[in-house]
């Protein structure tokens, strides 16, 4: 058994010996268009994660949209890509860029979107105003002087009855109720 393992341990660092690094393509995205590409691919598969029947409704291939965009084909892209990750220094800087871009583009939403958001309360809260306003002024009451007649009075021999300590206390009514 264990010279079944010792074979496969040495087969498995034979195997990794011959490592070829993947040759330069000739026709190689620069780094810039690379970070371009991978950003706007980026931004596509969100879009296409948040809501897959909106680009469908609207006809876009997100593939094609971005061949046609940047004047690529998927076999450039693909052997470009290929290219950079075996370059890891490169690849880290390029990711590093879509990164930084990314958050640069999520910074400058947010800040429209907070913008967007506060005028729309704003605009509510005018609409609000508005129709709470009334365009004829009411004018002011004196807070001493009442309103006799919509108020209800009470009908004041039932209340001498009250006051004097009758045997029969009767619950005082308004005039309303004494009449029905």
């Amino acid at each position: 058994m264990r010279l079944l393992y010792a074979l496969l341990i040495m087969a498995l660092f034979a195997g990794c010996q011959d490592i070829q690094k993947t040759p330069k393509p000739e026709d190689l995205i620069s780094k810039d268009k690379m970070v371009d590409v991978l950003t706007e691919i980026s931004l596509l598969h969100g879009a296409r994660s948040y809501n897959v029947n909106l680009l469908e409704e609207k006809g876009i291939d997100p593939n094609k949209y971005i061949y046609e965009k940047y004047d690529i084909d998927s076999l450039q892209l693909v052997k470009s890509n290929d290219y950079y990750a075996a370059n890891y220094r490169d690849y880290q800087d390029i990711y590093n860029n879509v990164k930084e871009r990314l958050e640069a583009l999520k910074v400058e939403y947010d800040t429209i979107r907070v913008r967007e958001e506060r005028r729309k309360d704003s605009l509510r809260k005018l609409e609000r105003d508005t129709l709470l306003e009334d365009s004829i002024r009411k004018p002011e009451r004196d807070s001493l002087l009442q309103d006799s007649i919509r108020r209800p009075r009470k009908d004041s021999l039932l209340l001498k009855k009250f006051r004097r300590g009758d045997k029969q206390l009767p619950v005082p009514m308004s005039r309303r109720d004494s009449i029905r």
